[in-house]
């Protein structure tokens, strides 16, 4: 199970420390931020313990309106359940009970000075990414038009190549010869580089070359949604090359399907314009147009 530490949130989001200075090596494994608004008036049925706690206005000003007797049982109650931490938001004061239960159970208390609802939204995001499922695969990923493309095939088939081109028009290289997949929701696979190959495109007989420094900024982009899973494979005389496709291909990829296109290679194809082809009729199918169904249609009024 991949983990992340508070030590890490606070690398990331340059809050400040208010409690709990030596807890933060202290583990966070779940991808959501939880608000402990109904634990704290007494309801634990559902209580998200192991998520980063989140205290927005509406919970910090609710603990103001009690009593010193009534504010200590509902913090009490909370934090025996030893979450990962608390982190207030708005540079909210007045927290000095927080901070002496937090003190004494040793876990992090944790000040932004960001709003509740943009902070949840950054550190939700922060935390669906770092813990998502991954893994590594061979290929190539590259982002066509704002569509994301991973491109599949033997070793030398010419992946590298075809992104190369694809640059040259434009498109942005993602990730050469090693592609870090990241399952970020149950329909949503990213694809990125594992920072060791970031920027870098490996092309035969030239060598290794770096496409931001090549080509600018503009050829590169550190993650793209992956939308597309495109397999260059070597051209087959006795095969059908012509067929309509009338049903949709898919590739799974930690129980994610992706659509799947075959493009088989022959001397003098434009492959990367293929690529882009595949690019913007996947994104018609996306706007309820197909070319097949289209066609099919011209067909029954003949």
């Amino acid at each position: 199970m991949k983990t992340v530490t508070v030590q890490d949130l606070l690398n990331r989001f340059s809050m400040e420390v208010l409690a709990g200075h030596g807890q933060l090596q202290r583990m966070i494994s779940k991808p959501k931020t939880h608000r402990p608004g109904l634990e704290f008036v007494g309801y634990f049925d559902f209580f998200s313990h192991a998520h980063v706690q989140v205290l927005g206005r509406k919970e910090i000003n609710y603990l103001h309106t009690l009593s010193e007797e009534e504010r200590n049982l509902r913090i009490g109650n909370v934090v025996k359940y030893h979450p990962p931490c608390f982190v207030v938001t708005r540079n909210q004061e007045g927290l000095k009970y927080l901070t002496k239960y937090c003190e004494e159970e040793g876990i992090p208390l944790l000040r932004t000075p960001e709003p509740t609802y943009k902070f949840v939204d950054l550190m939700d995001t922060y935390l669906a990414k770092s813990l998502a499922a991954e893994i590594a695969i061979h290929g190539v990923c590259v982002n066509v038009s704002g569509i994301g493309i991973l491109l599949r095939g033997k070793s030398g088939v010419g992946k590298s190549e075809t992104a190369h081109t694809l640059i040259h028009r434009g498109h942005r290289l993602v990730a050469d010869d090693i592609v870090v997949l990241r399952k970020i929701s149950s329909e949503t696979i990213v694809g990125t580089h594992n920072g060791k190959t970031k920027e870098f495109l490996a092309l035969r007989s030239i060598g290794l070359v770096n496409v931001s420094r090549l080509y600018g900024r503009r050829a590169f982009q550190d993650e793209t949604r992956i939308v597309l899973d495109i397999e260059l494979t070597k051209w087959e005389d006795n095969r059908l090359n012509n067929e309509l496709e009338l049903e949709q291909k898919f590739t799974e990829y930690m129980d994610v399907r992706i659509p799947h296109i075959e493009i088989q290679l022959q001397p003098g194809r434009d492959v990367a314009g293929l690529v882009e082809a595949a690019a913007n009729n996947w994104y018609l199918r996306q706007q309820g147009y197909s070319a097949v169904e289209d066609f099919m249609k011209r067909l029954e009024f003949e």
